[in-house]
């Protein structure tokens, strides 16, 4: 089985976006098959009827890492929950569990599994920053650590880029994933 990782953009985002095609050319020096798929519809369709979608598009195994940053880090709880048998690595950049602010958040579930997603997120990392400007900063990932366990990295990088904070290369997460 071959090493893959796919890279989740977060709301409004697209695969050019940010750091994302760095790090994707990152892991596939190092010998992994990347996906970093373009979902419009990521946080503007309900969870119900575009996790389907999702998990119909893409492959998850023991040798898959999972990288999704903001709304993309979000989905990934949806994921792990629906999963049969755990991924090598889950990473959540600036990601939440709950409404982060005062927009809609139709990627949330009501409620989650914690014990399913904990089981089935292999190596769990989630960074965080402490100047998140949407809300999706270390209070939302220390929610999510106490329940999955792995390790947190607390940063003060604001969102990890947005239009407004370019972010073209990410060096820890190339460090950080397996």
């Amino acid at each position: 089985m071959a090493k893959r990782a796919i890279i989740f953009h977060g709301t409004g985002g697209n695969p050019e976006a940010v750091w994302y095609q760095w790090l994707g050319n990152r892991l596939n020096d190092r010998g992994y098959a990347v996906e970093i798929p373009h979902w419009p519809l990521l946080n503007k369709e309900s969870i119900n009827t575009f996790l389907p979608k999702v998990m119909d598009a893409h492959r998850f195994d023991s040798e898959s890492v999972l990288v999704g940053h903001s709304g993309g880090a979000a989905l990934l709880l949806a994921i792990l929950e629906e999963l049969s048998a755990p991924v090598r690595a889950t990473i959540m950049v600036a990601g939440y569990w709950s409404q982060p602010n005062d927009e809609e958040e139709p990627v949330l579930r009501p409620r989650y599994d914690w014990n399913t997603i904990r089981a089935n997120s292999g190596e769990m990392i989630i960074v965080n920053s402490v100047t998140d400007p949407y809300g999706c900063d270390s209070t939302q990932g220390r929610y999510i650590f106490d329940r999955t366990g792995g390790t947190q990295v607390i940063m003060n990088e604001g969102h990890f880029g947005d239009w407004n904070q370019e972010y073209a290369s990410f060096p820890l997460l190339d460090r950080l994933i397996p």
